[in-house]
């Protein structure tokens, strides 16, 4: 017999061709398997691992599930393969399957995956309490809290609290499904006046009553205690006048290691002074607040100053930018008030509330955003001592080109009417000027609240040292109104009046000291429906006025 014979690097060759010949991948030989055929998840999803055993490819899927994804999704032997499971989307629970097919002998093997649904739950992400102070700066009082729900609420606040607490609720996206998702509630808050903390549970609850919650969070807002003021002692004033100044945002503050006498623009009552009593002795008798910038009413603290004889509020910064303003309900706590200056402060409205300061005798509200004459000014049963009223200079205005300085006007007193009831009152002062007064001075024939003058006026009119009546006869003869006797200054400067001044102002005894060419006649731009402003019989002087007010002092060229 022949011997065959082979080299020795050919039967490595052989042996190595037997083996591949013999397994054709890590799992040949184990047949086709897996190692669960059964997940159950809860609603938030996740991932699961699972082991794959084939003796050849195999392919997963999972087209009706687009919720769960394999990885790997196809391989050759044994692997494990990742299942990624995405989060319920609703309350029901859910089912799916993934098939593993055997390329090579096209059995399957089934995992069946089976989901929770979401309870329905309003859950709060962080602290389930908040804690505010009683006082913060303008546009700070707020915090924010973050909520995740799978069911659209509303937010509860106890009755109790809504006065000081309320939240801005934005629409809730649950994106079709009832996944629970995260939305901010925006709460704000108003300053505290209370000595003691106070406290407000707030709640949640679904919009459709016939949901169920599984659970359901609560939040607590604890407000801290006010600094106590003692009422009607020095030191409540001095604590008193510093919350204001912050309250305020005023940019000067007092130096309060230093004795209240010494403070700019404050007045302590002292033995002496008129209105005086041993109760008043030391606290504020006067107090100046200027340079402050605020969009709020009167901060709470002024209800303690009820020493007080004037209160001036002067010069807020932000006084062009505010839409919506009044005095507040603290101050008009202040009965014995006779002294109330509110200027240039941004004022939209006075309302009613003020006229319990019924002791005021001097009122100036100028330079403020009033649309109209306060209707509480109108009513002569109100203010009933009410001496002096300033209410010039309402006019607000946007500048929209500085090129040419065009401007847009957003507030004065844009009513046609002349304020009659003011003249009613029959001031010492009344000043009108520069606002946006329209149409024409009524002549006030018809008006049985203004009498013309009598032959008693101007006998009552004699004056002993000079002989003679002050009155002319002139103002009997020709039937003039008797309006706002006691006047000593009125202004209606630079409106939009128009037309004829009428008799009575024309006439009236105080005319010259109103220095009537620059504080009455002149008018300036056009009225609402076009026509010009200013008067069709402006006298050139006051010649016929002397003519007949023979014992007043005619000026001379050099006056």
């Amino acid at each position: 017999m022949m011997k065959t014979t082979f080299p020795i690097a050919g039967l490595f060759a052989l042996a190595a061709a037997a083996l591949a010949a013999g397994c054709s991948g890590d799992g040949d030989g184990v047949g086709f398997d897996l190692d669960r055929s059964e997940i159950k998840i809860g609603a938030t999803g996740g991932s699961e691992r699972i082991r794959i055993a084939s003796d050849g490819e195999w392919i997963a899927s999972s087209t009706d599930n687009s919720w769960i994804t394999v990885t790997p999704a196809n391989g050759r032997g044994t692997v494990d393969c990742e299942l990624q499971i995405d989060s319920a989307l609703t309350d029901r629970p859910r089912r799916g399957v993934v098939r593993i097919e055997n390329q090579k002998t096209w059995e399957t093997r089934e995992i069946v995956v089976e989901q929770e649904g979401f309870d329905y739950a309003i859950a709060l992400e962080g602290e389930q309490q908040i804690e505010i102070p009683n006082y913060a700066e303008y546009g700070t009082r707020h915090f924010d809290v973050k909520v995740r729900s799978n069911a659209d609420f509303v937010v509860q606040i106890p009755p109790e609290a809504e006065n000081w607490l309320s939240c801005s609720l934005p629409k809730l996206e649950l994106n079709g499904g009832l996944r629970p998702r995260e939305t901010t509630l925006h709460f704000t808050w108003e300053i505290s006046t209370r000595p003691e903390e106070r406290i407000a549970q707030v709640t949640f609850a679904p919009k459709n009553s016939a949901i169920e919650l599984a659970h359901s969070d609560a939040l607590r807002v604890k407000q801290g205690a006010a600094e106590r003021i003692v009422e009607n002692t020095r030191q409540g004033d001095s604590v008193a006048l510093v919350g204001i100044s912050r309250g305020l945002g005023m940019m000067y503050a007092w130096d309060v290691s230093t004795s209240m006498n010494t403070w700019n623009n404050v007045t302590l009552w002292e033995e002496g002074m008129e209105g005086w009593t041993p109760e008043k002795d030391g606290r504020v008798k006067y107090v100046q607040f200027f340079m402050f910038k605020t969009k709020e009413s009167l901060p709470y603290e002024v209800q303690y100053l009820t020493a007080a004889e004037e209160i001036n509020f002067f010069s807020n910064v932000n006084s062009f930018l505010i839409e919506k303003m009044e005095p507040g309900e603290h101050i008009a706590k202040l009965t014995g008030l006779r002294r109330l200056a509110i200027s240039a402060c941004g004022l939209t409205e006075f309302p009613e509330y003020m006229a319990k300061l019924e002791n005021l005798e001097f009122l100036d509200l100028g330079a403020n955003n009033f649309q109209t004459i306060p209707k509480v000014l109108k009513d002569r049963s109100k203010f009933p001592k009410l001496r002096t009223l300033i209410l010039n200079a309402n006019q607000r205005y946007t500048v929209l080109d500085l090129s040419n300085t065009t401007k847009q006007n957003l507030g004065g007193f844009v009513e046609e009417t002349f304020p009659v009831d003011l003249l009613k009152r029959d001031l010492d002062t009344l000043v009108l000027g520069v606002n946006y007064l329209q149409g024409t001075i009524p002549d006030l024939l018809d008006d049985a609240d203004f009498p013309y003058y009598t032959p008693e006026d101007i006998a009552s009119s004699y004056d002993e040292k000079l002989g003679v009546d002050t009155l002319p006869q002139f103002l009997v003869d020709h039937r003039v109104k008797k309006v706002m006797p006691h006047t000593k200054r009125f202004s209606i400067n630079y409106n939009r009046l128009y037309g004829v001044i009428p008799d009575w102002l024309l006439y009236h005894p105080a005319l010259d000291m109103w220095f009537p060419f620059n504080l009455v006649f002149n008018q300036e731009g056009r009225a609402q429906n076009g026509v010009a402003a200013g008067f069709l019989n402006e006298p050139a002087n006051l010649n016929y006025y002397y003519d007949l007010y023979r014992t007043k002092n005619r000026p001379t060229d050099e006056q």
